[in-house]
């Protein structure tokens, strides 16, 4: 074995994958990458004709005093214009528009090319914007826009990635220098984890250009990585460390890792595959967001398990013959070191009290509280969390707000797109005067005249509907289902011929939700079967592999439940002080995501914990002593990395971006739950109820168990003759 050369080639992998993702560079989702539904057609037909909207910012010249603007603030305005006109990214440059209470100022400015494209083409816009403030400092003049807001969300999501760290990284250094008591051991898991993580963005850099990345990856990479990069480690050190104390220096540091891989090591495989499996259900939902996450956690989890098989066993036998030079030094001195085998503290041993005294009453009162916790989530209000979200800390959200304020026409509107032959323009003009003289007269579109553009020869058109309220209020729905529902089926609708659809920043939200909404059974159905199949085949057991499912199940539930409770009820703006943009409704991507994610992560736990009972049954421990046994010897890594997984999760919280904090929340308390009550009161009070049937139909468990002799405190075998019944 050469440990030393296994260390460099992991180093040197991670930074080929760095190089290599730096060089080849990310290719981004663009504006194709999102069309869904009939918004998604829409596009297209305007694509199809370039009438595509484009990215447009909006400048805004205010007084100070928040008087009605003058000759000052037109003078301003005209400076504008006349810098803003020869940027090249620019397509045209709007007349100023005042608002009707006469105290502001508005320059609309059109960029060229795909929406998606125009945050990289923002700056020179700013620069000039912050010149005009600049020579007219008695004004205020402020921008905004979906290219500034943009960017004002990457630098917050940038500032919020660097708080996450200084927070997780030094209480994850504290738990891991309380569980093993090294500062060598404790840097073994942050040094695997940090690398994985590196190794992992440069290789989604490279995925990206067969699937496109959305710019959801490298915050997902980092969530994820830490957690499972950390908790691998502990599984493999924890059994590395048991087989050292048990051996008393009569084992070698390679024969003890070889032990450790066979074991743990295997645990840890079998674990990353399922996670990685089960995150690959996300494909089916034929989204670019959710293939964005689905590529960066399956990278990260198998780049993390390729460490555990690689590094780290070569790292544990480079520190092992360390100890063991370190112990024959020791020897020769006449001092001899011993580390008898770790205990369960006394908090593990009264947690496990009531499921192994009280295994019935335990069961039942742990499923009620799940159940409990589990029963707000009936009530999960979906929302497509968009512009109107975001945190207000970003000042150009506050510039929105200041803007929508003075010209509510600009809040929202709806894209009429309808395509004919050369024989139809007619019809179709007359039926599209037809549907702005209804929207004029319907209260929940705005007064504003409607837009109306087409290609030259008039086959394709597009007419732009304003309304005068948020993107996500119930008037602004409503004003879309009667679009859809009513005015066009009464006007375009009865054009021989005509093909039309409705796009627009509502169209979008509602498409997407409904698309979500369409896939979501499809995804579950998928995952719960796999959950069961990959269960089954790991244990050999249907009794275990449906309680898998349901233990699952009942962890997504109660975070859900309490999600609701937190962000829909408004309860972590009470709690936590969250802004209401945060709260109120769930992002439409948080349930379909978490669902996977939580089955995926639920099964470290559930693999390593199970592992360790089916040893001890297969050695022929019988099963209740067996499910106390391997709960006790994997109480303090599960805390651990519990421990680690939540700080991870739960900084997520304090991120801007309102998803982010539903995502950490609902990862946080399902990791506790998971720990605290799945592991430690359900699934050990179900196996030991179940008893033998728990390894149903495995045949050679069952003749494990026929000779099973239980073994004492103590831990001297006594013979099955003299046992009491089990």
């Amino acid at each position: 074995m050469h440990p030393a050369r296994a260390v460099i080639g992991w180093c040197v992998f991670v930074a080929l994958c760095l190089a290599l993702g730096s060089v080849v560079g990310t290719n981004e989702a663009g504006d194709r990458d999102y069309w869904v539904g009939e918004a998604g057609r829409a596009e297209a037909l305007a694509a199809e004709g370039n009438l595509q909207h484009k990215a447009a910012e909006r400048i805004m010249i205010t007084n100070r005093s928040g008087d009605p603007v003058g000759a000052a603030a037109r003078s301003a305005a005209q400076d504008v214009v006349t810098r803003m006109k020869p940027i090249p990214e620019v397509l045209r440059v709007a007349d100023p528009v005042r608002s009707e209470n006469r105290r502001m100022l508005m320059v609309e400015v059109t960029l060229k090319g795909p929406r998606l494209e125009a945050q990289q083409h923002i700056d020179p816009l700013l620069k000039q914007t912050a010149e005009v403030q600049r020579g007219h400092p008695g004004l205020r003049v402020e921008e905004t826009g979906d290219a500034s807001v943009g960017k004002g969300l990457d630098t917050s999501r940038d500032d919020d990635l660097d708080t996450s760290e200084k927070i997780t990284f030094p209480i994850t250094l504290i738990t891991l220098l309380a569980a093993f008591g090294s500062l060598i051991m404790v840097g073994v898991p942050l040094l695997l984890a940090v690398s994985s993580i590196g190794a992992a963005m440069g290789l989604c850099q490279l995925v990206s250009h067969l699937l496109p990345d959305a710019g959801v990856g490298n915050s997902l990479i980092l969530l994820i990585g830490m957690a499972v990069g950390v908790d691998y480690t502990l599984f493999y050190l924890k059994r590395e460390r048991e087989e050292r104390a048990r051996a008393d220096g009569r084992i070698g540091p390679e024969a003890l890792v070889g032990i450790a891989a066979a074991t743990s090591g295997r645990a840890i495989a079998v674990s990353g595959l399922a996670v990685a499996l089960t995150t690959a259900t996300l494909f089916l939902a034929t989204d670019v967001i959710f293939s964005s996450l689905a590529v960066g956690t399956i990278v990260v989890v198998l780049v993390a398990v390729l460490s555990s098989m690689t590094a780290l066993p070569a790292l544990l036998v480079l520190i092992g013959r360390r100890l063991d030079r370190k112990a024959a030094r020791a020897a020769e001195r006449g001092k001899r070191s011993r580390r008898g085998p770790e205990r369960t503290g006394r908090v593990w041993t009264a947690l496990l009290r009531p499921a192994r005294n009280h295994p019935a009453a335990t069961l039942v009162v742990s499923l009620l509280v799940m159940i409990g916790l589990a029963v707000p989530a009936f009530g999960m209000h979906l929302r497509v969390l968009n512009t109107a979200t975001h945190s207000r800390s970003i000042p150009a959200m506050k510039v929105y707000d200041r803007l929508n304020a003075a010209f509510p026409d600009l809040l929202a509107s709806h894209w009429v797109v309808v395509r004919s032959d050369a024989g139809e323009v007619g019809q179709v003009r007359t039926a599209l005067k037809d549907l702005a003289h209804r929207a004029e007269t319907d209260p929940m579109f705005s007064k504003k005249p409607p837009e109306l553009t087409a290609t030259p020869d008039g086959r394709i058109s597009m007419m732009t509907l304003s309304v005068p309220y948020n993107l996500s209020s119930p008037q602004a729905s409503g004003s879309l289902k009667e679009l859809r529902e009513s005015y066009l089926p009464a006007t375009l609708g009865k054009v021989p011929g005509a093909e039309y659809a409705v796009t627009g920043p509502v169209a979008q939200d509602a498409d997407y939700l409904s698309h979500q909404n369409d896939k979501l059974p499809v995804v579950v159905g998928l995952l719960l079967l796999l959950t069961f199949v990959m269960t089954l085949l790991v244990f050999r057991s249907a009794a275990i592999a449906v309680m898998g499912v349901v233990l699952n199940l009942l962890s997504v539930g109660a975070s859900f439940g309490l999600v609701v409770a937190f962000f829909q009820w408004g309860w972590a703006s009470t709690v936590f002080g969250f802004e209401e943009s945060a709260t109120h409704a769930i992002g439409s991507r948080v349930p379909l995501f978490l669902f996977v994610i939580l089955f995926g992560l639920s099964m470290d736990y559930q693999v390593f914990v199970v592992s360790r009972i089916k040893e001890a049954a297969r050695n022929g421990v019988p099963t209740r002593q067996a499910v106390i046994e391997g709960i006790d010897k994997s109480a303090k890594v599960v805390t651990s990395a519990a421990v680690v997984m939540v700080t991870v999760f739960a900084s997520f919280m304090f991120l801007h971006l309102a998803e982010m904090k539903q995502i950490g929340f609902s990862l946080a308390v399902a990791v506790l739950l998971d720990a605290f009550i799945i592991r430690v009161m359900i699934l050990p009070s179900a196996l030991i109820l179940l008893g033998n049937a728990s390894w149903w139909p495995s045949r050679r468990m069952r003749r494990a168990q026929e000779r099973a002799t239980p073994v004492p405190p103590g831990g001297v075998p006594v013979p099955v003759a003299h046992a009491t019944a089990d």
